[in-house]
């Protein structure tokens, strides 16, 4: 391996670098799961997986897209670990996506498809930049679901969604199941009540969990 070469090589890993950066300076700044050296390593490791990959299938003739194939699926186990869900709201699915794009970026320089890689990078910096910006201005439905233990009586459930609506907020996916006593405070079966709160502006969960809470019949409320 002569000097060209190892420079040619060395020239293809600090793009990746580069450009993995890049991207991963965005999600940095905004203080995401997988930031800056995160999106460095997925880009710098699938380009060299693919450089590995061209240099032993390609003088084989084989099919060198099989390695390849394995990075692009296996960095969804990665993607996967920066999603969370918390109640009815999911983050982290900008983060996943940008890995699977780094990934794609690494693999775009290991073999040789510069302007692809470069011009990907400038499209993904472009998006997260410029069109996350719109995410203030949009109306976003503020919504959060809650648990509630009551008595199995009738009017209970009807109090508890004459309440909310008073408070102006809907209420969806309404699931009631019949509970066994669980304490010696609930001797009997009580109901089981779980409920999708919603609303255009933001919701005070303070406010909404005291009113449940203070609904004649209600034995617990709980936040999911």
């Amino acid at each position: 391996m002569d000097t060209t070469e190892l420079a040619f090589i060395f020239g293809k890993l600090f793009l990746s670098c580069v450009l993995g950066g890049l991207i991963g300076y965005e999600r940095e700044a905004r203080h995401k799961s997988a930031g800056l050296r995160t999106n460095i390593l997925v880009c710098l490791g699938s380009c060299l997986v693919m450089m590995i990959s061209v240099d032993i299938y390609g003088d084989t003739g084989a099919d060198a897209a099989r390695v390849a194939a394995q990075v692009v699926s296996g960095i969804g186990f990665l993607g996967a670990g920066a999603i969370m869900k918390e109640g009815l709201s999911v983050t982290g699915l900008t983060t996943a996506a940008c890995l699977w794009v780094v990934a794609g970026v690494g693999l775009a320089v290991g073999t040789d498809y510069f302007a692809g890689a470069l011009m990907t990078t400038g499209f993904v910096f472009l998006v997260l930049r410029v069109f996350g910006r719109y995410d203030s201005w949009m109306v976003r439905e503020d919504n959060f679901a809650v648990s509630i233990v009551a008595e199995n009586r009738p009017g209970v459930i009807r109090a508890v969604t004459d309440a909310l609506e008073a408070q102006d907020y809907s209420m969806h996916g309404i699931r009631i199941r019949m509970r066994e006593g669980a304490s010696r405070k609930e001797q009997a079966p009580s109901l089981e009540i779980e409920l999708e709160v919603s609303s255009k502006g933001k919701i005070d969960r303070a406010s909404v969990m005291e009113t449940v809470r203070g609904i004649d019949g209600v034995l617990r409320a709980d936040s999911l």
